[in-house]
């Protein structure tokens, strides 16, 4: 056990990766030296950064916590802090069934901990406070959200949607520039809101060109946007610029209107198709990622194959989806039965992802012979393991490129020509000029 070191372990979604970047640069700032997400935690001080938006997410954090709660009790660990959303919704009831954790904090007052901690007793060399690889950053551009969907609970949880200033944001972007970082994921709930709450308007085009304006940027992806009210003035912000990539997660949950209304999604079917074309029209080549839902209340062996003939048409280039879980205090929740059995929840959602494996390998075979500006991001075993600018870090397929004779550096650009694919990878080799 060493003193002065504190393991933070972060669950969940990148928006907790930022905080917890967040909070390791004030820690080493006091003296402390952190390691994060290390597979043997030896510090004497241990946070867990948690998730709770779904079942599966709860059910990680706790257990996580749980793991950390008997290395205290067998002496391997002084201190237990537990942070972020699992913790901001369900404080209470944590410090009743969990108490031998020190002390629970919310998503929003992480600052206390850093006070609560003090000044370490002794400074030590502090480590990277960037959580990713030197060359990319996660940056959220607001919290909150005001979307209200009926199955949600994140606006439980983050509350009402808030941007950052645009000087801030283009501050740290700048310093991260300064540092060597060019690529950025633009990240919030919905990113597509921004601004609202300064004038009324979203602003999120202009940002985007901001940023993009900023030298030694080079690629910006962007995460999450929604539907409806959609600012179409960002398409030919993608479109234009080059630094830019032409690739928008966009969640759709689900196309039948009988589902979309029982949702509170405000957007309808024949609206969510007209986006697509009008998306795939403006930006050409553009990648898409979107998240669907099978099982929501109420949804019908009539709507089930309204999404699978959706699916089918749009071609998704990437694809997630999730049975419905039903969240405590939504309006689903206290409004509707989970009446779709759960047997019925996971046959749906196998055939949906055999059609969504069926259209990715298509996508990705017809990439083979082609060049790509691949990034590279790390080296495994006997593959060097890259992205394009179609594909985001961790949640995307990549390119596997073999060790050979030519060394690879990670964070450098490499032209690669597709020799072969996957469902969800590329294999590629280095094309010489």
């Amino acid at each position: 056990m060493k003193e002065n070191q504190i393991d933070i372990i972060t669950l969940g979604c990148s928006k907790n990766l930022v905080d917890s970047e967040r909070l390791i640069r004030k820690l080493e700032g006091n003296g402390y030296h952190c390691t994060h997400d290390t597979k043997r935690p030896n510090g004497d001080i241990a946070i867990i950064n948690t998730c709770g938006f779904i079942g599966d997410a709860k059910e990680e954090s706790i257990n996580t916590i749980l793991e950390f709660v008997q290395a205290k009790e067998e002496g391997r660990l002084k201190k237990l802090l537990v942070m972020g959303c699992l913790s901001q919704r369900y404080k209470n009831d944590l410090v009743k069934e969990i108490p031998q954790v020190d002390k629970y904090y919310g998503k929003f007052d992480f600052k206390q901990v850093v006070e609560d901690l003090g000044k370490a007793k002794s400074s030590v060399k502090s480590a990277p406070a960037k959580l990713t690889p030197h060359h990319y950053a996660y940056i959220k551009i607001s919290e909150g959200c005001n979307r209200h969907c009926a199955y949600c609970a994140i606006p439980i949880i983050t509350g009402s949607h808030k941007s950052r200033s645009m000087d801030d944001i283009l501050d740290e972007i700048r310093r991260y520039v300064d540092n060597g970082v060019y690529e950025f994921q633009i990240i919030a709930q919905e990113l597509t809101y921004y601004g609202i709450d300064f004038d009324g308007k979203s602003h999120i085009a202009e940002l985007i060109e901001k940023i993009s304006d900023i030298k030694g940027v080079k690629w910006i992806r962007l995460h999450y946007a929604y539907p409806t009210d959609f600012p179409y003035d960002l398409l030919r912000v993608i479109r234009e610029r080059d630094n830019v990539c032409k690739y928008l997660d966009i969640a759709f949950q689900h196309i039948s209107d009988n589902i979309l209304n029982s949702m509170h999604r405000h957007f309808s079917k024949n609206e969510t198709y007209e986006l697509i074309r009008r998306i795939r029209e403006e930006v050409p080549g553009i990648t898409l990622r979107t998240t669907l839902m099978v099982g929501f209340p109420n949804e019908t062996d009539t709507d089930f194959e309204e999404l699978l003939e959706f699916t089918r048409w749009a071609r998704f280039e990437r694809m997630g989806a999730f049975a419905y879980s039903e969240e405590e205090d939504t309006f689903s929740q206290r409004h509707y039965d989970d009446n779709v059995p759960d047997n019925i929840k996971q046959s749906r959602l196998d055939k949906l992802m055999a059609i969504q494996q069926e259209i990715s390998a298509e996508i990705e075979a017809s990439k083979i012979g082609k060049i790509f500006k691949v990034v590279i991001d790390r080296k495994e075993g006997n593959y060097y393991i890259g992205r394009t600018e179609f594909s985001s870090p961790e949640v995307d397929p990549e390119v596997l490129i073999p060790v050979g004779e030519k060394t690879l550096r990670v964070g450098r650009f490499y032209n690669i020509k597709i020799t072969d694919a996957e469902e969800f990878d590329l294999y590629g080799v280095v094309e010489e000029k």
